[in-house]
């Protein structure tokens, strides 16, 4: 068989969508396991870190660091509010601008989470030389802004109900 571009690229696409695969049904399994002993979803956990680091930061700021749409983060900010683990601040000089703070019990509750990635991975990650740890971190990024949707395709499976 001759290699074409169309025959390499179709031999890419599909290494990659299995890697892909992989890490998805690892990460699905590891996010059950968070929801399961932490009370937390991966995603709620990741909130209340992002606000652990900045303490205090916009809404759509925080959409920003979690790509999902100022919409979508707001059904996960009342339910963290509605458990005390965050509230919302009004800005002094600009009312229509909230602030968003981590509170004692959602550091508490960080403090009691699981980690978010598994135990052997952060084991194994540790174990790497630095240059390593780069490269896979730098490769990650760069795979998620490949994959990174155009607004108007993401807004349309928004639409659509797509939960992440």
């Amino acid at each position: 068989m001759v290699e074409t571009k169309e025959t390499v690229g179709d031999a890419y696409a599909l290494a990659v969508f299995q890697a892909l695969r992989q890490l998805q049904q690892a990460a699905d399994v590891h996010s059950k396991r968070l929801s399961r002993y932490g009370g937390l979803t991966p995603l709620q956990q990741l909130v209340l870190r992002i606000l652990a680091v900045e303490k205090s930061i916009t809404a759509s700021q925080l959409a920003g660091f979690v790509s999902l749409s100022a919409a979508s983060l707001s059904g996960v900010l009342e339910r963290l509010e509605s458990r005390g683990l965050l509230s919302r601040r009004r800005d002094a000089q600009d009312r229509r601008r909230q602030w968003l703070h981590l509170e004692e019990a959602g550091q508490q509750a960080l403090e009691e989470a699981p980690a978010l990635l598994p135990e052997h991975v952060l084991r194994r990650f540790a174990g790497l030389a630095e240059w390593e740890r780069h490269a896979i971190l730098a490769t990650l990024l760069r795979a998620a802004e490949l994959f990174h949707a155009p607004e108007w395709l993401a807004e349309e499976d928004e639409a659509a109900g797509d939960e992440r």
